[in-house]
């Protein structure tokens, strides 16, 4: 488990900081004619700190009850759906900020994001024989 979780972050990590570099220049250097309700670093921090979360959940899933991997994988996900929408609440709620590049600044790193946790659980599935593609 700690091996597995080792090699995730190898690879979380530096994903997490070149999404957040390139995002950051794009919404400080090339999008000045708009501003965003939530700061690059906090959504950053939330994709990472969720991906994190998820992935741990799932290995212990995988460690104590293996044949219920991918269904924990499935409740983190609907979790982490959830967890979004909170974080997103105040800007949903505010009226006068037009939100549609606040959703896109959002949305684009969760699905990225949310594409390494796939990759990640596969790869979990598919050692233990659960899983074949």
């Amino acid at each position: 488990m700690k091996n597995k979780l080792i090699a995730f972050l190898t690879i979380l990590i530096p994903f997490s900081l070149i999404l957040f570099a390139l995002q950051y220049f794009i919404v400080n250097k090339l999008g000045n004619d708009f501003s965003l309700f939530y700061s690059t670093w906090s959504v950053y921090l939330f994709h990472f700190t969720a991906t994190l979360l998820v992935y741990i959940a799932v290995l212990f899933v995988n460690k104590t009850f293996s044949d219920k991997t991918g269904f924990a994988f499935m409740a983190c996900g609907l979790i982490k759906m959830m967890a979004a929408l909170v974080f997103l609440l105040p800007l949903i709620q505010n009226k006068e900020i037009d939100a549609i590049n606040d959703v896109l600044a959002f949305f684009i790193p969760y699905f990225l994001f949310l594409l390494l946790e796939t990759v990640y659980v596969v790869k979990i599935l598919n050692k233990e024989g659960l899983f074949k593609a």
